[in-house]
């Protein structure tokens, strides 16, 4: 079963259960998901890697809306954003420790044959590929610079 299937199922399950968090959040996906399936050139097909990259950006939207929540003193609204990024988060593949994303990244750059801070955007675009979903674009820049730093 692909992701858009999985969320459609699941939007039911929260229905029943009357989960309204869960169910405002699954809404949303769906609705990005619609929206990918049916712009230009899509051929009204979503693929499971292209659904991660909206639900990355998903995520990441929602705790930078918690944050701006937060600094305006706003917990109840930070708490609610907070909620509907664990609930999208679940669609996720599991994210890398700090050491599984040090020791794909060393393979990346030795793979790519890196040497230097200036081999950075080489690596990224490397990296950012294969990791898709499974690290933040922070953590894996601020990695690959420490690691071509050395």
């Amino acid at each position: 079963m692909n992701l858009f299937d999985q969320v459609s199922e699941d939007i039911k399950k929260a229905m029943l259960a009357r989960d309204k968090v869960r169910l405002e959040a699954l809404r949303g996906v769906k609705k990005e998901f619609l929206e990918a399936k049916t712009a230009k050139g899509a051929n009204g097909e979503l693929t499971d890697e292209a659904a991660t990259k909206i639900l990355v950006k998903m995520v990441k939207q929602r705790k930078e809306s918690a944050n701006i929540y937060q600094e305006n003193n706003r917990p109840e609204l930070a708490e609610n954003e907070l909620a509907e990024a664990a609930v999208i988060e679940e669609y996720l593949p599991k994210q890398l420790t700090e050491e599984e994303l040090t020791a794909a990244l060393k393979e990346i750059i030795t793979e790519s044959g890196a040497e230097g801070p200036k081999d950075m955007g080489k690596v990224m675009g490397i990296a950012t590929k294969k990791l898709a979903g499974k690290a933040e674009g922070k953590a894996i820049s601020a990695k690959v610079k420490e690691l071509l730093g050395q």
